[in-house]
């Protein structure tokens, strides 16, 4: 973690890093999903090129996680951390629906039923992954500056599923 901040305002979460490079996150608490289908509209307003800012899918009471990410270069990435070791089931690559740098806004959506989760960017598919690591978990939303600049995201409209196979 680096210094930063996380404002809750109405309707609205802020997550922000002050002194990059650094990464910030925020879980929600007492919060455990298996199968669901989330959407969240990520809001940046200062971000540059490989910034990213996403969600947090799955968190286990050990920091195992899945990690769904958009950038400011606009693309979008899924990572996985398990014990310790992290990995990359979907690399970033550009996709034609994240719009690049800041001001923006995204909405991102994840459907997530047993092994099969499915990634949507602006109400278009974009990958989808079979993984039984992690077959349930927290929430989570994150932000990370790349570069030497800070970033700024707000996050809103939350909405969450239980999710039919």
């Amino acid at each position: 973690m680096s210094a930063g901040s996380i404002a809750l305002g109405k309707n609205e979460l802020s997550l922000g890093v002050s002194q990059p490079p650094g990464y910030l996150y925020s879980l929600r608490k007492d919060t455990t999903l298996d199968d669901f289908y989330i959407e969240i509209t990520a809001s940046p307003s200062i971000c540059r090129d490989k910034d990213e800012y996403g969600l947090l899918l799955r968190v286990s009471p050990s920091s195992d996680f899945f990690r769904y990410g958009l950038n400011c270069a606009g693309e979008a990435r899924l990572d996985r951390y398990l014990a310790g070791e992290a990995s990359a089931p979907h690399p970033p690559k550009p996709n034609g629906v994240v719009p690049p740098g800041a001001p923006s806004s995204s909405r991102l959506a994840v459907w997530a039923v047993g092994r099969d989760l499915r990634f949507y960017a602006n109400g278009v598919f974009l990958f989808s992954i079979r993984d039984a690591s992690l077959p349930a978990g927290g929430l989570g939303l994150y932000v990370r500056a790349a570069g030497s600049e800070a970033v700024t995201v707000n996050f809103s409209d939350l909405k969450v599923y239980q999710a039919a196979p």
